[in-house]
């Protein structure tokens, strides 16, 4: 089985979330699918999810070469250990179960055996709880595949992607008033190269256009609102340009996402989180992807969390994880076509 053909490895995510009765609608819904997928975790915590929704049991596999012949009949699971859960009431104790899950798919995928990993979402207070060091899941990925061979520059890099956007982050999980100090000339030359490589490799463009915001309001006007894009923002394009990469200077945020504008590039850099996804979640609040860039594998996850409040109830929408398990398969083809 080569990496084109390999299943797609999906994590638990916490089972006391909605992961496992999405995981279960996302199999329904793609069960005649050529992207067939494998979850990772507790045969009795997806049996339940599967059985309160009327879906025929989850099949037991011991490899994943075995998930696309399973996948037509049920939804293959590759199983785990993993303590007692109550849907809704998240417990500490299962983050031994979350995190062999996801190392379990990492593994996978940097040995070919599964062509990508979807993440389904976890609780970092529950990790955290248990001792867990890293600052979130990216972080996590990026530390598992720190020494497999990879692209140059390295990521992690987030970027969201809904209804045709597809917008990357300068900064991530930070207070606003420590943004400025955050971005930086090299941070973004490096976040766009970054962007611009698995936009060539995932998403089929031969000369991706990547749209750069402004940090401040009016992109600074000419640095009567601030001096970022003059000193930091624009010097950065302007090197991006010099190794040849399509960038612009910095764009005023508030007209570069309406349609007409988005015709004019292929993804943006926004500077920090909330510019960039409050957008990316207008255009398409349901089937938003997260997408890492700048790893050795491929990753996606729906984005959106854990939905404690509603795990069990039947209610959860499956939408963001569909579009990410579609999402990981096509950049999985596209890599397979342009290795």
């Amino acid at each position: 089985m080569t990496a084109a053909t390999a299943p797609l490895a999906i994590t638990m995510g916490d089972p006391a979330g909605i992961g496992p009765e999405i995981t279960a609608k996302a199999w329904q819904a793609l069960q005649q699918s050529d992207s067939p997928f494998f979850v990772i975790g507790s045969l009795d915590v997806i049996t339940r999810a599967c059985r309160e929704l009327c879906i025929p049991d989850p099949e037991a596999i011991t490899s994943p070469d075995q998930a696309p012949a399973a996948f037509a009949r049920a939804l293959p699971v590759l199983p785990i250990g993993c303590t007692a859960v109550t849907p809704g009431k998240p417990d500490s104790g299962t983050a031994p179960a979350i995190i062999e899950s996801i190392e379990t798919a990492v593994s996978l995928t940097l040995s070919g055996a599964a062509s990508a990993v979807v993440t389904n979402p976890i609780a970092k207070s529950v990790l955290y709880d248990a001792g867990f060091r890293h600052p979130g899941h990216t972080e996590f990925l990026g530390a598992l595949t720190a020494k497999a061979p990879g692209p140059d520059p390295r990521g992690p890099v987030m970027m969201l992607s809904a209804a045709g956007l597809h917008v990357a982050l300068a900064t991530i999980h930070i207070a606003i008033k420590d943004v400025p100090a955050a971005i930086s000339q090299d941070g973004i030359v490096k976040t766009a190269r970054i962007m611009d490589r698995a936009l060539r490799d995932y998403f089929g463009c031969e000369t991706p256009r990547i749209a750069l915001t402004g940090l401040n309001p009016h992109a600074g006007e000419s640095g009567a609102i601030g001096r970022e894009e003059k000193d930091i923002i624009n010097p950065a394009a302007a090197a991006l340009r010099a190794m040849g990469i399509d960038a612009t200077d910095a764009q005023p945020a508030d007209t570069l996402f309406h349609a007409e504008a988005r015709e004019g590039y292929d993804a943006v850099l926004a500077m920090y989180h909330d510019q960039g996804l409050i957008p990316v979640k207008t255009l398409d609040f349901h089937g938003g992807v997260n997408i890492t860039l700048g790893l050795p594998i491929i990753r996606t996850s729906p984005d959106h969390g854990t939905a404690f409040d509603i795990a069990g109830q039947g209610i959860a929408r499956p939408d963001s994880l569909i579009a990410a398990i579609k999402r990981a398969a096509s950049m999985a083809q596209m890599k397979a076509q342009t290795s």
